[in-house]
């Protein structure tokens, strides 16, 4: 029998070592389910119940394995729906790859059924590299370059094939003109800055007393490194949310999460600081970072197109953290001064600790969210991957998880899109079934597409050497993260018919497929349920009564914005005394002295 299009892309993509394709079946790719049926499921075909998942579970298992995600969908409607999970990929600089069907090309320019210009429609999100693959001697450049590609720039790219060229007997490139052959190697390379520029960089950082340094997923690889170096300068170091397993949480200076989900430590760092080095980050929110003219500043970042764009930096070291910082180590100045600074910093963690202890202790109507992710916090494995939604949910997320060497942590940094929690999860336990995966997500986002996708969960769940995938669940009723942002920003009250959430069962829908589901209605059966599922031999959906009322107030919060927020309570806001009442016991906490040192 003849090896069709079809059959060499699958060998191709064996050849690269992808191992899974997150996808959803359709006629536009019959030939390629076809062929897959031919090569007894390998590369593993995981069928997500939704495009938009298939593109979700290619980012996170991506994002945990370090390998490139792939994912395929059929022509017109499908390519569409990939489209959202692809643009998390670009925004978070991921490498996957999106391969999908398309009409025949007899049909090409005759508004056919489901017909789309799909190399329109990826030219944006796939901007690096889209191709469509009209005969067979293309391949297999296309799909290498895709992948070397994806690879390269952390990008996603896309190959479209329409159904009867999949179909076509494979023909490799001959040695003729107009003939482009391939090959599969890629080897490793490291980027690494000029003598001068380092030498640059080390007296900026030699001459400050009050050094800062932002770290983001970039640095993931560096983390001896960052420790060395932060210890060297005496330097508090925040992290961006992208970056939040990128350093242990238990080191002392360590100041968390920075922007509007972030820590009070973080943001008196940047505010306070006198230098700035920002390793592999390209966090937006310049209103976090210090004052303009305040602090001089150094950047370390491997893609020279997304390098010096944040802050007035002195210096942007174009290369990989981990070399680049090995270079830069050496030149620093051992004998600095006094260790005030260092000890502030270090101050500043400790009572942030003890403050998000007090928060999460707080009562609640019936159970405070923040005491939620404080009570998982202690129990999470050491080997634990934990994803988070968009929303409200996130900021739980960012605050009270203490990320211990070893663990993973990742969720929608850039797009802030929701959904993708659950399917990063189950994405990420394809790339590590070893370990336990647990979602955090708000109801909104489950609704959204979570309780779908426990359905692709369960399909799975016996694949999993670790069977644990826990998805929890603040059940409140509310979207909540917009319905705080219109009170602050606009001082608004909750719109109900945009905010107010129906009730869902959601516990009952997952013993419904035969999985464990537990309602926790009270606050003292929160820590018994966390046990529960990390002790379940199988996926666990745990469903937490929330109260909305309890505010996710931001670090820096102004009295401009606490006063919005009392306007919008003025108004009328449906939720106003409870609002009210825990929006001052959270913030109180800030201002309780420390608790008495044992």
């Amino acid at each position: 029998m003849s090896t069709k299009v079809s059959d060499h892309i699958l060998e191709r993509l064996r050849e690269w070592g992808v191992d899974h394709v997150f996808g959803y079946p359709g006629d536009g790719i019959n030939g390629l389910l076809a062929a897959w049926g031919r090569a007894d499921n390998q590369p593993r075909f995981v069928q997500s119940r939704h495009e938009e998942m298939s593109a979700f579970e290619a980012v996170g298992y991506a994002k945990f394995s370090g390998r490139i995600g792939v994912c395929a969908a059929t022509s017109g409607p499908g390519a569409i729906h990939l489209l959202n999970g692809l643009y998390d990929a670009k925004l978070d600089h991921v490498p996957v790859l999106a391969i999908v069907g398309q009409t025949h090309r007899t049909a090409m320019g005759g508004s056919y059924q489901q017909e789309v210009d799909l190399h329109t429609l990826f030219k944006d999100v796939a901007s690096e590299f889209v191709e469509t693959v009209t005969v067979p001697e293309q391949l297999p450049n296309v799909l290498d370059r895709a992948i070397r590609t994806a690879y390269a720039r952390r990008c996603p790219t896309a190959i479209i094939i329409p159904g009867d060229v999949q179909e076509l007997d494979y023909s490799a490139p001959t040695h003729e003109f107009k003939m482009v052959p391939s090959s599969l190697d890629r080897s490793d390379w490291t980027a690494v800055p000029t003598q001068e520029s380092l030498e640059r960089a080390a007296e900026i950082l030699n001459s400050g007393t009050k050094p800062a340094i932002l770290i983001g997923q970039g640095a993931a690889g560096a983390r001896a490194e960052v420790e060395r170096i932060a210890e060297l300068l005496g330097a508090g170091v925040a992290k961006a949310l992208l970056g939040k397993d990128a350093l242990s949480d238990e080191l002392p200076y360590v100041t968390g999460s920075i922007g509007l989900l972030g820590t009070r430590p973080s943001y008196e760092l940047m505010r306070d600081c006198d230098t700035l080095l920002t390793i592999g980050s390209s966090f937006p929110y310049t209103q976090f970072l210090p004052e303009f003219g305040k602090a001089r500043g150094v950047q370390i970042d491997i893609d020279p197109h997304m390098i010096g764009m944040r802050y007035p930096y002195e210096v942007n070291l174009v290369g990989d953290a981990k070399a680049t910082l090995q270079r830069l180590i050496p030149m620093l100045d051992v004998e600095r001064g006094g260790r005030e600074w260092f000890d502030t910093v270090c101050g500043n963690v400790t009572r942030w600790r003890e403050v998000m202890e007090r928060r999460a202790q707080q009562s609640a109507d019936p159970i405070n969210p923040e005491y939620v992710a404080h009570a998982l916090d202690p129990l999470l494995p050491d080997n634990a991957i934990v994803t988070s939604d968009s929303g409200s949910t996130a900021n739980w997320y960012a605050r009270h998880l203490t990320m211990r060497p070893g663990m993973r942590a990742s969720l929608s940094g850039t797009l802030a899109t929701m959904g993708p929690g659950v399917p990063y999860a189950i994405g990420a336990k394809f790339a590590h079934p070893d370990r336990p995966a647990i979602a955090l997500v708000g109801d909104g986002a489950m609704q959204m597409n979570g309780m779908a996708e426990l359905i692709t969960a369960a399909k799975y769940r016996d694949l999993w050497e670790d069977p644990r995938l826990i998805i929890a669940i603040w059940n409140n009723h509310d979207l909540n993260q917009v319905t705080w942002e219109m009170r602050a920003m606009e001082g608004a009250p909750s719109f109900l018919p945009s905010q107010q959430l129906p009730d869902v069962q959601y516990a009952a829908f997952a013993r419904s497929l035969g999985l464990t589901g537990i309602r926790v209605e009270k606050p003292e059966d929160v820590e018994a349920a966390w046990r529960a599922g990390l002790g379940a031999d199988g996926p666990a959906v745990l469903e937490f009564l929330t109260d909305p009322a309890v505010p996710p107030i931001p670090p820096h919060a102004t009295w401009e914005q606490m006063e919005a927020t009392a306007a919008s309570v003025l108004k009328g806001d449906a939720d106003r005394g409870s609002m009210v009442k825990q929006g001052f016991k959270a913030k109180v906490q800030e201002f309780l002295p420390g608790r008495e040192k044992k």
